[in-house]
């Protein structure tokens, strides 16, 4: 399975891909256990990182209950433990409904990470071929802090 984790755009809220108009967001931490047909089209078994203890946080645009995307975090020894960052199908690619939603995702668990007493520590393992193009870039081995 390939994940397209780029980051397409930092905003402080998300932009219509068509308008060019940005858009107010919020975002909420999952209440009830996510069901399958709440991830039919999502590239991610979002029941997976439930059953692992993480929390699942939607993107939402204001006034507007269509998830955008999703993470799965937990607080673990001082860190935000991410496990996954998924945008939502209609935002896939360049022809996607919004654009900014992973940078606004990482955004959030940095938030997150601060209002837990973290100071904004976020640990993330790439689940892709993202660890081998962060090495050849950077010069980084995984899981090396930064």
């Amino acid at each position: 399975m390939e994940i397209d984790i780029l980051i397409d755009e930092f905003t402080d809220c998300l932009v219509e891909r068509v308008s060019g108009k940005r858009v107010e967001t919020e975002y909420r931490l999952r209440t009830v256990p996510i069901k399958p047909k709440d991830y039919k089209r999502w590239k991610f078994d979002w029941s997976k990182t439930e059953k692992k203890g993480y929390g699942i946080y939607e993107l939402f645009l204001s006034n507007d209950d269509a998830v955008q995307g999703r993470l799965s975090l937990k607080i673990d020894g001082g860190v935000a433990d991410v496990d996954i960052v998924e945008t939502a199908p209609q935002n896939y690619g360049h022809t996607g409904k919004c654009q900014g939603v992973r940078g606004h995702l990482f955004a959030i668990v940095c938030q997150i990470s601060r209002e837990s007493g973290c100071d904004g520590f976020v640990a993330f393992t790439a689940k892709s071929d993202l660890s081998r193009w962060w090495y050849a870039n950077n010069g980084k081995e995984k899981n090396q802090i930064v």
